[in-house]
């Protein structure tokens, strides 16, 4: 068996900005992980099946560390501290923080607890692991054949879109990056849609989540913060009801003008929105949707910004919830003469094969002892098992049940 990762840059860039902004500023928080597959019942086998490959992998992962091309393109990164990539330098994941079971019913567990600057660095690989040695067990000899067909199929619509938009010049861009690191295929099938998809179309495929794939392919890494980065501030030293401006203001303080795109669906848009004022508005670029109806979510993000006597027209909402090239290009067309938009696509670029995509997560449901949740804008991806929490989390915000 050969191991799946083999580079610790093999990761979302949101690992690396979260997992700097907690070492600076919270460097003792706990954290408790659990993995979640939302399709067991459409699997083609049991998870379980690969729990001795994965322990395997696990081992292999957990004796990596950075390689000194890696520290130096970080460094480089002006977002990044010379003191973080020092730590980095240091760093390597502990096995013993990760473990995997089956329960009664068959199904396949994974938890991982630990000080949160060293668990949180383990969920896109796990997810990745898990992804890649599903499909090698299926052995489906068409999938790369109906996967290059998708591919060509993704090449001609991007290069139309590019033929579109040179006519539109007095509209924003419509701009496109690869967020499906955690859900590929496998790690040599990502980095083929990748570099086809950027050669193809560099004035609208501008970058990737991975930052591996960004140092090799000279693109654009891309990302902020995630819902664990904002969900730990419930546990945190601040009332709940300002557990979202607790987040936000550390994250101002972390980057002071860097990597400004909010993310919204963590108690929902709606109790969002009440927390973020004129002042995080003017501070932040932009906003993120993960989940619910992009278009009334858009709608009003764009009535928000207005209220605030802000012009939308300098602000972007990046879009990231199941999207295709197709969706992504209607949306930009909605909303392009009122504000700028940018596209992450993840699992529909980087598995697209023709069979059927494992719906997988790995989310922080504890933190410092207490349980934490996100209360999403989706049904289906709340993810808690404290319903006395889930209720108190929805009192406080106003939130619906």
């Amino acid at each position: 068996m050969k191991p799946i990762i083999t580079s610790l840059l093999d990761n979302d860039l949101y690992k690396f900005t979260m997992l700097q902004a907690m070492l600076h500023q919270f460097p003792q928080t706990h954290g408790v992980y659990q993995f979640r597959c939302r399709n067991n019942d459409q699997t083609a086998y049991p998870l379980a099946h690969i729990k001795d490959e994965l322990e395997w992998q696990l081992d292999a992962l957990c004796q990596l560390r950075f390689r000194q091309d890696e520290l130096a393109y970080l460094r480089n990164l002006r977002f990044i501290k010379p003191d973080f990539v020092d730590y980095l330098e240091l760093f390597q994941l502990k096995r013993r923080f990760i473990k995997v079971s089956v329960d009664e019913e068959n199904r396949l567990n994974i938890e991982i607890e630990g000080a949160m600057i060293q668990a949180m660095f383990f969920e896109i690989f796990v997810l990745s692991i898990v992804n890649e040695l599903y499909y090698q067990r299926l052995n489906d000899k068409n999938a790369l054949i109906e996967g290059q067909k998708r591919l060509d199929e993704k090449v001609g619509a991007i290069k139309h879109y590019e033929m579109l938009q040179l006519s539109d010049v007095h509209n924003p861009p419509f701009v496109v990056s690869d967020f499906g690191t955690r859900r590929r295929y496998s790690k040599d099938w990502h980095y083929k849609v990748v570099a086809t998809l950027a050669k193809a179309s560099p004035s609208i495929f501008k970058g990737t989540s991975n930052v591996y794939l960004a140092k090799e392919l000279g693109l654009t890494p891309i990302g902020t913060m995630a819902h664990e980065f904002m969900q730990a501030f419930q546990a945190l030293d601040v009332r709940l009801r300002d557990s979202q401006k607790a987040a936000l203001e550390a994250w101002v303080r972390e980057y002071r003008g860097d990597l400004g795109i909010a993310l919204t669906d963590v108690v929902g848009m709606d109790a969002f929105l009440k927390d973020f004022d004129l002042y995080f508005a003017k501070l932040f670029d932009g906003l993120r949707h993960d989940s619910g109806d992009p278009y009334e979510w858009g709608d009003k993000a764009i009535a928000h910004y207005e209220k605030l006597k802000i012009d939308p027209k300098t602000k972007t909402l990046t879009f990231s919830d199941g999207l295709t090239l197709h969706k992504a290009w209607d949306l930009h067309e909605y909303f392009k003469t009122r504000i700028k938009t940018g596209f992450g696509i993840g699992t529909n670029l980087t598995n697209d094969m023709g069979l059927t995509q494992l719906n997988i997560v790995l989310k922080l449901v504890q933190c410092n002892g207490q349980p934490v949740a996100k209360l999403s804008d989706s049904p289906g991806k709340t993810m808690i098992d404290d319903n006395t929490y889930l209720a108190y989390l929805r009192q406080v915000f106003g939130v619906q049940g």
